[in-house]
């Protein structure tokens, strides 16, 4: 007898978790019987008491009616499940196979459970690039605090779509509205996003220098920014991803910020531009928050100014590939590739976007930005799973109830190069050179997409400190 549907209790839960549980006669001396199907009869869906039926089917390849090999339905199964998961609609889901006496056919049942889809919650956060520039460089700082609350309200209409609203005060005031919905059309697949922004600083970094950004600190209001946009989403099958984003975007800064780099702007105090760009994704990851196995493929061209009063003249393209590949039921490698080109040569300095920004640098030198038009940066990794475990506990609310923790050991070795042909504008050190950092750490996985990274690195400096950060991952 061939044991080839897994079927089992999770350890802590009341609910079952498919991976299914079939015995069949052996076959042509203990070979798989590749030549049986079956027919899903039916797909009902339990717990979405919210969530529209048609976003969950958007993800299912399997459909009524479909007739597929026996021996493909458990892989099918889980594909689907992942797809379902990454809507970021659902704490969890699991699928379960109901089938027919004679295995003729199989009704599908997903069981779902949804999230808590009103989250308002304070904000108090940092205000510089990380909490380690804000450790090592800003001397613990409290005054460089933002305060505030952060409001999302997901799933509004039952649809996937999105309400989010921001006011943060303190260091860096910043109001936000934004509103999205992943489909507009009966066929589904084209989405819409709308938003505007409004912030204002009494401190920024007016320049960067020795590869480090120096501050203005100020009573005054020393820059206003505003911007609002629109973009429209096309999702062809189940992967990939278009989008297309006009945005008009007004800075104004004081004359102090001027006097101290003349090339803050173009030229005068106000920089007001549109902006055009598209991007393409292909994103087969198991598990967006953290994946394990799959790709990512990203490519996006934007261009600056698009009006002949516009106040700016660029463009750039940014690319990015990632590849997950389990080495064993415990060992995991990643590898992420990024490439940016920008032109011209000469930008503002607003607009400088180099290595040291958001996930963009070699790990090692996170206390760094390193202005340049032009950057590649290769990050790779290799991690081990210490535990992967889901609690239940049945006197929280079910939206909190589940509780996941995943704890992997990492190893880490990155190197990248920036390209820049006025490193005299900086006194830039680290740039139109190689640049190294490895390190181990330690990675805490739990719900809602949050991440905990603590790292131990060293870089091409003989510089070695550790790092902490806070991520929530999609």
């Amino acid at each position: 007898m061939n044991v080839y549907v897994v079927y089992f209790r999770e350890r802590w839960g009341r609910c079952l978790f498919f991976m299914g549980w079939l015995l069949l006669p052996d076959k042509a001396g203990g070979q798989v019987d590749t030549l049986r199907t079956v027919t899903v009869s039916d797909v009902c869906l339990e717990g979405n008491y919210r969530t529209r039926e048609y976003i969950v089917f958007r993800e299912l390849a399997l459909q009524r009616g479909d007739t597929i090999p026996l021996h493909q339905l458990a892989g099918l199964l889980e594909i689907d499940r992942r797809k379902v998961v990454n809507t970021n609609l659902f704490i969890s889901v699991e699928a379960q196979p109901e089938f027919s006496e004679d295995s003729a056919t199989v009704q599908i049942n997903l069981l779902l459970k949804e999230r808590w889809y009103f989250l308002g919650v304070p904000v108090f956060q940092l205000a510089d690039r990380n909490f380690n520039e804000w450790w090592y460089d800003r001397n613990r700082d409290f005054r460089r605090i933002t305060y505030g609350g952060y409001l999302s309200y997901g799933n509004v209409t039952g649809r996937g779509d999105r309400l989010r609203a921001l006011v943060e005060l303190g260091f860096i005031p910043k109001y936000e509205l934004s509103y999205s919905i992943p489909y507009i059309d009966r066929k589904m697949r084209l989405g819409l996003i709308g938003g505007v922004s409004y912030s204002t600083n009494k401190s920024l970094p007016f320049q960067t220098w020795n590869d480090k950004l120096d501050f203005l600190n100020s009573e005054a209001i020393t820059r206003r920014r505003f911007y609002t946009f629109l973009a429209g989403t096309y999702r062809s099958r189940f992967y990939g991803y278009h989008s297309l984003d006009l945005r008009w975007n007004s800075a104004t800064v004081a004359d102090t910020v001027l006097r101290l780099n003349p090339r803050y702007l173009s030229e005068g105090n106000t920089q007001q531009f549109f902006q055009l760009t598209y991007s393409y994704s292909y994103d087969k990851r198991d598990i967006g928050q953290y994946p394990l196995r799959g790709h990512l493929f990203t490519i996006q061209a934007s261009k600056r100014g698009l009006l002949p009063g516009d106040d700016v003249n660029q463009g750039y393209l940014y690319g990015v590939f990632k590849q997950y590949v389990p080495l064993s039921e415990k060992w995991y490698f990643n590898t992420t590739l990024r490439l940016r080109t920008a032109f011209p040569a000469k930008h503002p300095y607003v607009n400088m976007v180099g290595l040291g920004y958001r996930l963009d640098l070699v790990r090692g030198y996170e206390l760094y930005v390193i202005d340049g038009q032009h950057y590649g940066l290769s990050q790779n990794e290799l991690k081990y799973k210490l535990f992967d475990i889901k609690k239940t506990f049945q006197w929280l609310p079910r939206q909190f109830g589940t509780i996941p923790l995943a704890v992997y050991i990492n190893s880490f070795g990155d190197l990248g190069y920036i390209r820049n042909p006025y490193p005299e504008w900086s006194n830039s050190k680290l740039s139109n050179r190689l640049l190294a950092g490895t390190g181990v750490g330690l990675d805490l996985v739990t719900f809602y997409n949050m991440v905990y990274r603590l790292n131990y690195t060293f870089n091409s400096e003989g510089e070695q400190r550790l790092f902490f950060v806070v991520a929530r991952e999609f």
